[in-house]
């Protein structure tokens, strides 16, 4: 959730996100600038939308997932990164796309990551002894390409850091035997690395 409600930067994100949606079905839909333009109240917070910012958009509609797509580097302004990632989030290729009849039921949720963190593990007990249950980001990936995150809000619905590591494993692709193991006793992969991070939300 914003830590920061009296910001007032929550709703312009939320706001920015779905209008980048609802535009989407236009023949020409509008760019980002025009989009941020007449976002309300985003010309109080102009400082903030140009900061380059990565960011997660995600679409729900009566609870079911509509899209997530993300950024986990910050490569583009805040606010230009948010019409990117609402626009992608609503063509997700791994969900139906979402129909414009939809745009006014969505549930919208905007989140900021924060620069990633390197962890210095080798081994999984030790990555599960320093994950911050509810609190981090997480990031796996290796050399041979695979890379699977889950954000800090996965943890609502896998609480334990054995079931969210076991679960992003298995996101992730990697060898079966990893995600249905004794994690605690599993081999760490060559060449995997961790990195975490934290993350403001904002619903809408």
């Amino acid at each position: 959730m914003d830590p920061h409600p009296e910001s007032g930067l929550g709703p312009v994100l939320t706001a920015l996100a779905r209008s980048a949606v609802a535009t989407s079905f236009a023949p020409r839909p509008p760019g980002a600038a025009s989009l941020i333009g007449a976002a309300p109240e985003a010309a109080a917070h102009a400082a903030d939308l140009a900061k380059r910012e990565a960011t997660f958009v995600t679409l729900q509609r009566d609870g079911r997932l509509r899209g997530c797509i993300g950024t986990l580097t910050a490569l583009r302004p805040l606010g230009v990164d948010v019409v990117r990632n609402a626009r992608l989030a609503a063509r997700d290729p791994r969900l139906p796309p979402v129909e414009a009849t939809e745009t006014d039921a969505l549930q919208v949720t905007v989140t900021v990551l924060t620069p990633p963190e390197p962890l210095a593990a080798r081994a999984f007990t030790s990555l599960l002894d320093h994950l911050r249950p509810g609190e981090d980001g997480l990031t796996l990936k290796d050399q041979g390409g695979r890379r699977a995150t889950f954000l800090p809000s996965v943890w609502a619905s896998l609480p334990e850091p054995e079931r969210f590591v076991a679960a992003l494993l298995r996101k992730g692709r990697w060898p079966r035997r990893l995600w249905t193991a004794e994690l605690r006793s599993a081999a760490w992969p060559e060449g995997l690395a961790a990195e975490r991070y934290g993350a403001r939300e904002f619903a809408g």
